[in-house]
């Protein structure tokens, strides 16, 4: 009986040893989860608050360069966009890959570019510069600036749709921006649909001398 209950001690010492460690695996797991996201986060936006400066403050006398004039590398500026009631602000580069949209909104390569016939699609996720777009409503506006021209858009309607409804980006007949983000917007895991936001081209107008 003494052998039973020495034993039994000792397996739950070593219980409570298992579950001390376990307890300290998943604590560390946690923070350096933690710290991982704030870093992300940070990296997010102290990256695109560089290229917002830098786009923004282009000298007024240099000669902008035409965003037709040569093919748009993955990876280049494409302007900004803006939908000032959500306070939404951020560059948009030429891409769609994962590395591109942790940094940036990404225009779809086999869409149009600003100024050009059809529709322009912009992509960017939704847990990230993306995330205001959860609040967005018809009757909003959304400019995109260019270095050359400024872009005025009004938002006509969202709508949800499958990751296969291509649909959405494809040509249109009038000049025309398309925003697609997944969906639902709190969705833990790789979102099952898409957010998609349509506006029609309303003005364009040349970047003033400060290069708004």
């Amino acid at each position: 009986m003494r052998a039973i209950i020495v034993m039994s001690r000792e397996g739950g010492a070593l219980t409570r040893r298992v579950i001390r460690a376990a307890y300290y695996v998943f604590l560390a797991a946690g923070i350096m989860a933690l710290g991982y996201a704030g870093y992300a986060v940070a990296d997010l936006y102290w990256y695109q608050g560089t290229e917002i400066t830098k786009f923004e403050t282009v000298s007024a006398n240099a000669e902008p360069p035409s965003v037709h004039a040569i093919p748009i590398a993955v990876g280049g500026v494409i302007g900004e966009i803006e939908v000032p009631r959500l306070k939404l602000k951020a560059i948009v580069l030429q891409g769609d890959s994962e590395k591109l949209l942790r940094h940036s909104v990404g225009h779809l390569p086999e869409t149009a570019l600003p100024g050009e016939p059809g529709n322009v699609a912009l992509a960017g996720h939704r847990d990230g510069l993306f995330r205001p777009l959860r609040d967005i409503l018809p009757g909003d506006t959304i400019t995109l600036r260019t270095q050359e021209q400024e872009f005025q858009y009004l938002v006509e309607w969202t709508a949800v749709v499958p990751p296969t409804a291509v649909r959405v980006i494809q040509p249109t007949m009038e000049p025309a921006l398309t925003l697609v983000t997944c969906f639902p917007f709190y969705y833990v895991g790789a979102a099952p649909e898409r957010f998609i936001v349509r506006a029609r081209n309303i003005a364009v107008a040349p970047r003033l001398p400060n290069g708004r």
